[in-house]
């Protein structure tokens, strides 16, 4: 019985690939889209999305309220 190769859309330019061992690159489909991905990410072009985190005013009066609290 014979494998069946999985393709998938390349990120970057949507090209179908094989995501295989093979392909080096995966999931994209060559060094070149790869590289724009991560020039992407260095140049905060991609982010996840995380909670703000509060100032450090806000940090500080946190602190104050528990310490009059307890």
């Amino acid at each position: 019985m014979a494998t069946k190769i999985r393709k998938v859309k390349c990120p970057t330019c949507k090209t179908l690939t094989e995501y295989s061992p093979e392909n080096e690159y995966r999931p994209f489909c060559s060094k070149r889209c790869r590289m724009i991905d991560l020039g992407e990410w260095a140049d905060e072009g991609f982010s996840i999305a995380a909670e703000e985190q509060p100032t450090p005013e806000e940090m500080e009066a946190a602190f104050l309220e528990k310490l009059r609290n307890s």
